[in-house]
C-alpha cells in the first residue's frame, strides 16, 4: 500500500490527531505524465555571495541591478560585479524598510529616514524639522509614503525629493481607532494596516494632500507585526489581528483580507511568546512563489508556497536542533534570489543545486502517519517493510566532495574569525564519507509521536548507484495504541527528490 509521505506540514495541538511536519523540503504537483501527482524536493541551500560591513542584514533593495545593503550601522550598495562600496552611516537594529522613487533610495529605520541621490551619490540623514519619523514607507506615483511611528497618520514628502516634507502632507487612518502600525504600496494604491483594521487609499490629484480613501475598501482584519507585510502572486500577504485574536496569515483578495494559514500553522504560531517582531520577505523560484515568514523570538520559520498552497518550515541546524533559517531579508541580484543573514554580514544566493547553508549542514526532514487517513481501524498492524521512491545514485563524486569540503573549511575559518561567528557542524569538520555514500535516517513512534524508537540508516546510492532501493525491511508490530507515525531524514549535502513510500503492512488479531 502506498504511505502518505507527500503533502504538506501540518502538526496540531494532539500530535496523535496529526503530526505530519517538513523541514527544508516543500511539494510540487506534477500535473500530468507523472510518476506520481506530486513529489517532495529540497529546499534551495545557501551559496555564500559576499559579507559586507558588520552586519546583521537589515534590510536590501534592487535599483536597476544595484543591491543597497543595510548590514547594522551601514549602507553598501553592490554593484553587479560585486564591487561593494559604504555609502554611509544609518540608525537602529532592527528591520529596515527601503524604496525608490527612480532618483532617490528611501531608507526607513524607524523612526529615522535616510535619502541616497543616485545621481549626485549623496547619502544624508532626513534633516527637515517637519518629518516625524518613519516606520515603513513606499512609493507612489512620485511621493514616497510612509507612516508615522506611535500614530494613526500616513505622511507624503514632497514630489520626488524625499528629503522635504510638508508640515501639513499627512493624514490619519480613522475608520478605527487603532494606531496605524505599517504600509504597502501595490497596484499604485496604498494599503494602511491598523492593529485591528485595513484601509486602502488611493492618489486623487487632491492638491491639499495627494491621498484619499477608497470607498468600501476596508477590512476588519489588522496586522500584529509591521513587517510581516509583503507583496506576492499580484496580492498582498500579512500576519493578522483584530479584536478578537492574532495569529492569522491572510492574503488580500481583492479589498478583503482571506486566510491561507492552516489551523496547525496557527497552533505553532500561538505558542510563541512574541508574534509582532514577526517579519516576513517573498521571493520565486522554479514557478513557485514563497512568502516567508519569521518569527525571531521564536526561532522559527514557516513558508507558504502560492503555487501549491502547502506550508513547510525552513530551518538552520544548530548544536543538532532546528533553528529559524539563517536569511532575514531578500532582494534579487543578477537574476538570482539572495538573502542576508540574521546574524553576521553574509549575503548568501538561494541555489536549488546547493544542499548545504554555505558550508553547514542542512537537514532535511519528513514525517508524516503510517496508514492512509480513515484507514486506521485501531488493530494492532505488523510492518513487514518500507520502501522509499526517491532519486538515488546522487552521492558526490570526489572531486566536487573535496570541493565540497574544502570550500566549508574555508568558510568555516573565515566565520571563526569574523566579529560574529556562526556556531554549528561544519561538513569538513564532520566526517570523512560525507556525501560520498549519502544514507537516510527513518525512526517511528508508537505512540502518535509522543516517543521514538532509535535511527536506521539505509544508503540512498553512491554516484552512479541509480538502481539501488531504499529499503527498511522487519519493522516490527504497532504497540498499545496502534498507531504509527514514521520519519525519514538526512544531512548529506545531495540532491533530495522523494516521489512517494510504499509499506508491506497485515493486520492482526489482537
Amino acid at each position: 500500500m502506498k504511505t502518505p509521505i507527500l503533502g504538506s506540514s501540518y502538526v496540531v495541538r494532539s500530535p496523535n490527531a496529526a503530526d505530519a511536519r517538513m523541514v527544508n523540503l516543500y511539494p510540487e504537483v506534477i500535473p500530468e505524465g507523472g510518476k506520481e501527482p506530486a513529489y517532495l524536493q529540497r529546499c534551495p541551500g545557501l551559496e555564500l555571495l559576499a559579507s559586507i560591513g558588520t552586519g546583521p542584514i537589515r534590510g536590501m533593495w534592487n535599483h536597476t541591478g544595484t543591491i543597497y545593503i543595510a548590514s547594522g550601522t551601514e549602507l553598501y550598495k553592490m554593484t553587479p560585479d560585486l564591487s561593494i562600496t559604504k555609502l554611509g552611516d544609518i540608525t537602529g537594529t532592527g528591520p529596515v524598510s527601503m524604496t525608490d522613487n527612480g532618483f532617490q533610495l528611501f531608507v526607513a529605520c524607524n523612526p529615522d529616514g535616510f535619502i541616497y541621490n543616485f545621481t549626485t551619490n549623496v547619502f544624508q540623514k532626513i534633516t527637515d524639522p517637519d518629518f516625524p519619523g518613519a516606520v515603513t514607507v513606499g512609493y507612489l506615483d512620485g511621493y514616497f509614503v510612509f507612516n508615522e511611528p506611535n500614530s494613526q497618520r500616513i505622511w507624503v514628502t514632497q514630489l520626488l525629493d524625499g528629503l522635504s516634507v510638508d508640515p501639513l502632507d499627512f493624514a490619519s487612518a480613522e475608520g478605527s481607532p487603532d494606531g496605524l502600525v505599517s504600509i504597502i504600496v501595490d497596484h499604485r494604491e496604498a494599503w494602511l494596516f491598523g492593529t485591528n483594521s485595513v484601509e486602502v487609499w488611493y492618489n486623487s490629484g487632491n492638491p491639499d494632500f495627494p491621498l484619499e480613501r477608497i470607498q468600501g475598501a476596508y477590512n476588519e482584519i489588522g496586522c500584529v507585526a509591521p513587517y510581516s507585510v509583503a507583496k506576492l502572486d499580484n496580492s498582498v500577504f500579512w500576519l493578522g489581528s483584530d479584536a478578537r485574536g492574532q495569529g492569522i496569515v491572510y492574503r488580500a483578495q481583492g479589498y478583503q483580507g482571506v486566510r491561507v494559514s492552516t489551523h496547525a500553522v496557527e497552533f505553532a504560531i500561538q505558542q510563541y511568546d512574541n508574534m509582532s517582531d514577526a517579519l516576513a520577505y517573498t521571493y520565486q523560484q522554479d514557478g513557485h512563489a514563497f512568502y516567508v515568514l519569521i518569527f525571531p523570538s521564536a526561532q522559527t520559520t514557516w513558508v507558504y508556497d502560492a503555487a501549491t498552497g502547502s506550508w513547510h518550515e525552513r530551518a538552520s541546524l544548530v548544536n543538532g536542533e532546528f533553528r529559524r533559517h539563517r536569511s532575514n531579508c531578500q532582494a534579487v541580484f543578477n537574476g538570482v534570489p539572495i538573502v542576508g543573514d540574521f546574524e553576521n554580514a553574509n549575503i548568501y544566493q538561494f541555489q536549488l543545486d546547493v544542499y548545504w547553508d554555505a558550508g553547514e549542514v542542512q537537514k532535511f526532514l519528513r514525517r508524516w502517519r503510517a496508514l492512509p487517513t480513515g484507514q486506521n481501524n485501531l488493530t494492532r498492524t505488523i510492518h513487514h517493510q518500507l520502501q522509499l521512491d526517491c532519486q538515488t545514485g546522487v552521492g558526490l563524486s570526489t572531486e566536487d566532495f573535496v570541493l565540497a569540503t574544502s570550500t566549508a573549511l574555508e568558510l568555516w575559518t573565515e566565520q571563526a574569525i569574523s566579529p560574529n561567528p556562526t556556531p554549528g557542524p561544519i561538513y569538513a569538520t564532520v566526517g570523512e564519507n560525507i556525501g560520498l555514500n549519502p544514507q537516510v535516517m527513518l525512526r517511528w513512534s508508537d505512540d502518535g509521536g509522543h516517543t521514538w524508537s532509535a535511527e536506521y540508516w539505509r544508503p540512498l546510492g553512491q554516484i552512479g548507484q541509480t538502481q539501488t532501493r531504499v529499503i527498511w525491511r522487519r519493522l516490527g508490530a504497532t504497540m498499545k495504541s496502534r498507531d504509527r507515525v514514521y520519519e525519514v531524514s538526512g544531512t548529506d549535502p545531495v540532491i533530495i527528490a522523494i516521489m512517494g513510500a510504499e509499506l508491506e503492512v497485515s493486520p492482526t488479531t489482537a
